[in-house]
């Protein structure tokens, strides 16, 4: 049984309600995100990703912190941080959504809940969106309450998810559509549960509403999993880049724009409704973009693990972009990567050199996501048996 006696944990960064469990299910190394401890090392990245793919992994995501929007007035503030138009957006529904500086800047790209008609949840990505929406609304005129609120996610992901969900919540569940939600009860433990997860595969996420039953909810839900092969995990860097998901502060920053990602149908320059950053991206829109994020294929080794600084790309002499996430797929045995690469050498088939600092990587652009292009695994209705 692993302890925490070698972490050297101190109290200015918070833990999340499922530490000591995930400490005693295996988890060796921790890093940082959202101000929280999070798990990134249960052991060999390959055997969690294949345990990813094959059956199905439980990772502690309480580093997606909450920011609960309430209020008369919260539909219309929420619209407000997003240029993606949300006017068709029902009560249960999840969306996708980017956080827009008045430059245009991506601050975040969350998932949106919808709980009731004027209670969302913005499930973030690794940055302060809670103080950025209270900043908004201090001149709004707008009566909207912002908080944290007590709710702590899991991800449950992988081909046999569903089936461990019907051992936790009955058949009913897997009426559940991609990307809605459901507020659920389990043994008295309060939750929201979703059709979502940042994987790539079938998936939920679980959100428990009341910390203190964290390590309950954890040894009830690896129960329910035991006979489906479920194993405790962390968010699988290979199968994120398998599928071109972005990595908030790798991927994308507060200097990168929505068309620089290719996410440009997350904006809607012609909605009625305003929204931070609609002018900035208005320009941006006519003028166009000088870089953008490919997809990449190089040669050499495998990669060991991911990349952990931004590596050069020379198209010749000439400095044409970097890498920003970069993996080797032992599925697809090859190297991959994401690279925000200058417009006039995004094309197929472009040629490209990489400098990994060890040494130089011959690179071709390639189409993205690299696997599952039409996201069919996470979206499909089917239940692996």
């Amino acid at each position: 049984m692993s302890t925490t006696s070698n972490f050297g944990f101190g109290t200015q960064i918070r833990k999340s309600p499922y530490f000591d469990a995930t400490v005693r299910w295996g988890a060796r190394d921790f890093s940082v995100y959202n101000h929280m401890y999070i798990p990134r090392d249960f052991g060999n990245p390959e055997q969690n990703f294949w345990n990813l793919v094959n059956d199905a992994i439980l990772c502690d995501v309480a580093v997606e912190r909450q920011v609960e929007i309430t209020g008369s007035d919260a539909a219309k503030f929420v619209q407000m941080l997003t240029p993606r138009n949300l006017s068709n957006m029902q009560v249960g529904q999840c969306k996708y959504v980017l956080i827009t500086n008045a430059a245009g800047g991506i601050l975040n790209d969350p998932i949106l809940l919808r709980l009731a008609e004027n209670h969302f949840w913005i499930s973030l990505a690794d940055s302060d969106v809670l103080f950025w929406a209270q900043g908004v609304a201090v001149n709004s005129g707008l009566d909207v309450q912002i908080n944290e609120p007590d709710v702590s996610p899991l991800q449950l992901q992988g081909p046999k998810s569903g089936l461990i969900m019907q051992e936790l919540f009955g058949d009913e569940i897997l009426s559940l559509k991609y990307y809605w939600l459901r507020e659920l009860d389990l043994d008295g433990i309060p939750l929201v549960v979703s059709r979502t997860g940042w994987s790539s595969e079938l998936g939920y996420e679980i959100y428990l509403r009341d910390g203190s039953k964290g390590d309950e909810l954890w040894e009830k839900i690896m129960a329910a999993g035991q006979a489906h092969g479920l194993k405790p995990g962390h968010t699988s860097s290979i199968r994120r880049i398998e599928g071109a998901m972005l990595s908030y502060h790798a991927d994308a920053d507060i200097n990168t724009n929505p068309y620089e990602v290719g996410l440009g149908r997350l904006v809607d320059l012609e909605m009625d409704a305003d929204f931070v950053g609609k002018d900035a991206l208005k320009k941006i829109h006519q003028t166009g973009v000088s870089r953008q994020l490919v997809g990449i294929e190089f040669d050499g080794a495998p990669l060991t693990g991911p990349n952990t600084t931004f590596w050069q790309i020379r198209a010749g002499d000439q400095i044409v972009g970097k890498v920003t996430s970069a993996v080797y797929s032992p599925r697809l045995l090859k190297n991959i990567a994401l690279a925000m690469v200058s417009t006039s050498h995004t094309d197929i088939g472009t040629a490209l050199v990489i400098d990994t600092k060890a040494d130089i990587r011959n690179a071709v652009v390639c189409e993205k996501p690299f696997f599952d292009p039409k996201k069919k695994l996470a979206s499909s209705w089917a239940v692996n048996t």
